[in-house]
């Protein structure tokens, strides 16, 4: 597509709101996915942790 105008790239044809709509959506999930992973990884880290910690008390007694 060949666009006269700034204002015509961002205007879409019309489809603004789904073009642009969709790229802040799919922006969103790919700054949101890496944090989620590190808190589930940080999260999984602290309970094998307590159940090692756990474990090793249960030993001594």
């Amino acid at each position: 597509m060949n666009w006269g105008s700034a204002a015509e790239f961002f205007a879409m044809g019309g489809y603004a709101l789904y073009v642009w709509g969709s790229f802040g959506v799919c922006a969103l999930l790919m700054i949101a996915e890496p944090i989620l992973v590190a808190k589930r990884r940080s999260n999984i880290l602290q309970s094998l942790r307590r159940e090692r910690l756990a474990e090793t008390l249960d030993n001594h007694e």
